[in-house]
């Protein structure tokens, strides 16, 4: 009976896990999917990926050799209208003179359930698109048919890459959560990479090893007694290892975005691989990344890096010109500087190698970011200056920390002066010496020397950025605002001014910051040095305001930040996972006067403060005086440092929480009453 029982028991159990089962076949999608209202582990998710499969192999073609392929299947369910998105798939095909990626065997239905039954439809052309984004790429765009709340999207396709030296990052995080996905990379023997992994998932890999057969026909002619040709066919077959490595993993968290980060894909997990070195059967190995000297040996010596720095005279004459109107080497490197900067235009592509060549693009006035810089590095060096260039990853392309030729993806021009290393990038029109672009300022950079040593360069700013505000405001019983302000931009943020406002007409920009105060009337605007790169920007302007104040029966309440308060802390999460990425220390300071009405005196007002956070990183200070019948407040916030890492995240919150209550909290004006002493309005009684 017992027996019996445990027979029971185990059929039951195996029942069960059939039911339970998921079939990830492609087209099997279940009614339980169909009907799933939320994803449990996480309710906020608009969608959730299903299940994901991507397999990587290479593929021997007789004709070509190697070719990288990736087979990519996923299903997706939708709950709501913000996941609708998902049903668009981009992938983005890297091409090189004749050699191109290409996406083929593409399938993909929509699945929805109606009356109780799957209904699917079939992806059709009319949804899928073609475009050539740039010369080196191609995108292949599809976006599934007839999608509501509710519905599963299920796709599958291949990528066939000529470059076999390179596997493409495989992302094992989304934006959204992940059920389930299954990642395989299968490599001969003949190619060694090297893994990278980044982000915060723990996973340990499978490794397993199998075999791979190459099948050769070659062929061969033989002439006979009567000169008749004969052609013979013959087979031969190569074996070889394959490495595979496995990433199986269950219930992916989504990646959520969180302000003032780096970049979030910096922060995303996935794992890249590097193609170390090349050894085919008898042939030497041909290294590719080991060491950072390797691979700074390898960038230079190539004809589009260190070659582009060799025997340059095509701009001899216009050197000359710059040479005799400069008095000392500073100025003539800013000479240099300044003609390069104001004669190139970057077409918008990054690299560390050149586009056109320096001596093309010189003649055309523009190109990538190495046909810029590296230009300029040629004529600081024909100038007879020591100067060097400096290879960097922008802050898209992340950190890289081991040795590899694709971490890096722009470069920018080192010269030695008397204040010591002075960098410089002339691609964008509004920089200036040791002020990069902020996409260039991502930690760490390598200056690499003509010995083709190389030396580490930070690329943090050390100047405080500041934004100085002073506002002079007429404030009646009625409640409305009548004032003046100027406000003073220096460093960055001058440079993120010109880049965000140059190109717009001073109209469309007062419209946009009279929206953005609150719909506020501006009079009497005036900017100085908006184009004078180097210099601080001033604006001023005359303006008007009615909601600002609050009039309550014998009492006037406000904040006297007023439109330019901080209203809600930036900072909510209790704990952070990615470092807060400012990109460079910076200051914002208000000198605030307000001239109280007529009639009234302050009833209250909120204490004065001053916050430092630990060793020095940041500080807040708000203080508020009562000057005869005006108030005069002031108000300095400041960031030492650029990046605040997570350890330190609950100082910067409690720092932030302090300042949205301090610039909301209010002033209390009271109607006087009878005859009231000047000290008493002093005092504020």
């Amino acid at each position: 009976m017992k027996k019996i029982k445990n027979s029971i028991s185990i059929t039951l159990l195996l029942f069960g896990l059939c039911l339970n089962a998921q079939d990830y076949k492609f087209g099997k999608v279940s009614k339980e999917e169909l009907e799933e209202k939320y994803y449990p582990k996480d309710s906020s998710a608009a969608a959730v990926v299903l299940y994901r499969n991507e397999r990587i192999w290479f593929q021997y073609y007789q004709k070509s050799g190697f070719q990288v392929v990736t087979n990519v299947h996923e299903r997706i369910k939708i709950y709501n209208k913000d996941g609708f998105d998902y049903a668009t798939k981009a992938e983005q095909l890297y091409k090189n003179g004749t050699d191109a990626e290409n996406l083929s065997g593409l399938k993909a239905f929509t699945y929805n359930l109606v009356d109780d039954k799957i209904v699917k439809d079939k992806l059709e052309k009319s949804g899928q698109f073609q475009t050539s984004l740039n010369k080196y790429r191609n995108e292949e765009k599809f976006t599934l048919p007839n999608i509501k709340e509710g519905s599963v999207v299920e796709y599958e396709y291949e990528i066939h890459s000529p470059f076999y030296y390179n596997i493409a990052e495989i992302a094992l995080q989304y934006d959204i959560p992940i059920k389930k996905e299954e990642i395989s990379i299968a490599t001969p023997e003949y190619f060694v990479f090297k893994p990278f992994m980044k982000g915060y998932l723990m996973i340990q890999p499978k490794y397993s090893t199998n075999s791979g057969t190459i099948n050769i026909q070659s062929k061969s002619r033989s002439q006979s007694v009567r000169n008749i040709q004969n052609t013979k066919y013959s087979n031969s077959q190569i074996d070889y290892k394959v490495n595979t490595v496995q990433y199986n993993v269950e219930h992916v968290p989504a990646l959520k975005e969180e302000p003032y980060v780096n970049y979030m894909d910096n922060y995303r997990s996935a794992v890249k691989y590097e193609l170390q070195y090349v050894k085919f059967p008898n042939a030497p190995i041909k290294s590719y990344t080991s060491t950072w000297e390797s691979v700074i040996k390898n960038i230079y010596k190539s004809e589009s890096f260190g070659g582009q720095l060799k025997g340059n005279r095509f701009f001899n004459e216009e050197l000359e010109k710059l040479k005799n109107a400069s008095s000392s080497q500073s100025e003539l490197a800013l000479s240099i500087f300044k003609h390069i900067q104001e004669r190139m235009t970057w077409n918008k592509y990054f690299g560390y190698y050149v586009d056109k060549g320096i001596k093309d693009a010189y003649k055309e006035r523009t190109g990538n970011i190495a046909d810029i810089n590296l230009l300029l590095l040629a004529i600081l060096q024909e100038a007879g200056l020591e100067a060097n260039p400096v290879l960097i990853s922008t802050r898209s392309n992340g950190v890289p920390l081991f040795p590899t030729m694709e971490g890096f993806n722009y470069v920018i021009a080192s010269v030695q002066l008397g204040e010591g290393t002075v960098l410089l990038d002339a691609s964008n029109k509004y920089t200036k010496p040791n002020l990069l672009p902020t996409r260039a300022l991502n930690w760490l950079g390598r200056l690499i020397k003509k010995d083709e040593t190389y030396e580490t360069i930070n690329l943090s700013p050390q100047s405080i950025s500041a934004e100085n505000t002073v506002m002079m405001v007429d404030l009646s019983s009625e409640g409305k605002l009548n004032g003046k302000l100027r406000k003073v931009y220096n460093e960055y943020n001058a440079y993120q001014f010109r880049n965000t406002n140059i190109a717009i007409s001073e109209d469309s920009y007062l419209e946009k910051l009279e929206n953005r105060n609150h719909g506020m009337e501006i009079s009497d605007y005036r900017i100085k040095n908006k184009k004078t790169v180097g210099k601080p920007i001033t604006e001023s302007y005359a303006f008007n305001l009615d909601n600002q104040v609050d009039v309550i029966n014998d009492k006037i309440y406000f904040s006297p930040m007023f439109f330019m308060a901080t209203e809600e802390n930036p900072f909510k999460l209790n704990e952070r996972n990615y470092p807060v990425d400012f990109s460079y220390p910076w200051q914002e300071k208000y000198i605030i006067n307000v001239n109280i009405p007529e009639g009234y005196h302050l009833l209250s007002k909120p204490k004065d403060i001053s916050l430092v956070m630990p060793n020095n990183m940041g500080s807040f200070k708000y203080q508020i005086m009562l000057r005869g019948t005006s108030l005069q407040l002031s108000v300095d916030l400041m960031m030492n440092q650029a990046v605040v890492g997570t350890e330190q995240y609950g100082g910067l919150k409690e720092l932030y929480s302090k300042v949205v209550e301090k610039q909301v909290e209010k002033v209390v004006l009271t109607k006087v009453i009878g005859e009231t002493s000047i000290n008493e309005l002093k005092e504020g009684k």
